[in-house]
């Protein structure tokens, strides 16, 4: 019995207790009749349940939140629906996707109660119909998919397993407001061939990059070397450039022979050349200034 008509009962006991109607043995029978009658009509329904009633058989109409009366043995309330979000969590384990690799996927489902006459009259048990479902839409939708897309495009996964089990709740009342994959797993084996296949995929693009690096710079030294074949101050600027470049590091000291910079300007070198040739110094060293010293 419902707290309302327990209160009813027990306000009618109260008034015939005042008006002395309990002197009759048989006092108590009408009131004990009258709450049991008031406990099978009066019924009472939450702000989120749906009460389906059928009379003599047939749907005599869904009832919302609040006080509504049935009437005692033709009226019947064979659901009460929850109108609530649910969740619902399913697996799919050992599922092979087309390129045959078995994975098991863990998801889970929210949904809720739209037709409530339809949960209580199309269906047997709509809360297991959803389980099995939305177990065998998961694996269609594994064994149409490839491991790689299975694994980064998450969301795209998640969108077409809504849409095939949100097609074949429709008919029993029921929404999917969405479908999320909490986790895939793969086997052991698997994941360690998977991390080798990228580790060797990106030192391969660390190669290509590199060799990239290489052709461009050497292009570089082709348009350089150009330059410099026509300039020939241009190679001597260079020359002097990279000797301070060399004795920048303080506290050291470097001995630059000028033979190397004349090295890098033909020119240069093929005048000192015929110079060495024509005068001999005496003491076996070089002309003097010949030598650069570079300190700092």
């Amino acid at each position: 019995m419902n707290p309302i008509a327990s209160f009813l009962v027990a306000l009618c006991m109260l008034a015939a207790l005042a008006s002395g109607y309990w002197l009759s043995p048989f006092a108590p029978v009408p009131f004990l009749l009258l709450a049991a009658l008031v406990g099978m009509s009066l019924k009472m329904a939450n702000a989120w349940e749906k009460f389906v009633v059928l009379r003599l058989g047939k749907l005599q109409g869904v009832k919302g939140a609040g006080l509504f009366f049935i009437v005692p043995v033709i009226d019947s309330v064979i659901a009460v629906i929850d109108g609530r979000i649910q969740t619902t969590a399913f697996n799919a384990e050992q599922a092979l996707t087309r390129d045959t690799v078995p994975v098991n996927v863990d998801a889970i489902i929210f949904w809720h109660v739209e037709d409530a006459e339809k949960a209580a009259l199309a269906i047997t048990n709509y809360r297991e119909a959803i389980d099995r479902v939305a177990q065998t839409s998961l694996r269609e939708m594994i064994g149409s998919s490839m491991l790689a897309a299975l694994l980064s495009d998450r969301k795209d996964a998640d969108e077409q397993l809504k849409n095939e089990i949100a097609l074949k709740t429709a008919p029993w009342g029921i929404s999917i407001s969405s479908v999320e994959i909490r986790d895939v797993a793969i086997p052991v084996a698997l994941q360690d061939a998977m991390s080798r296949q990228a580790q060797a995929e990106r030192e391969k693009q660390a190669r290509v990059i590199l060799g990239s690096a290489e052709a461009a710079i050497a292009g570089r030294f082709v348009e350089a070397s150009e330059i410099y074949a026509g300039h020939p101050i241009a190679l001597q600027l260079r020359a002097m450039n990279i000797i301070y470049e060399t004795t920048k590091e303080r506290g050291a000291t470097i001995l630059m022979p000028s033979s190397m910079v004349e090295s890098l300007n033909p020119a240069g070198a093929l005048a000192a050349l015929a110079l060495k040739e024509a005068v001999v110094p005496p003491n076996g060293f070089d002309l003097p200034g010949r030598t650069l010293v570079a300190s700092t």
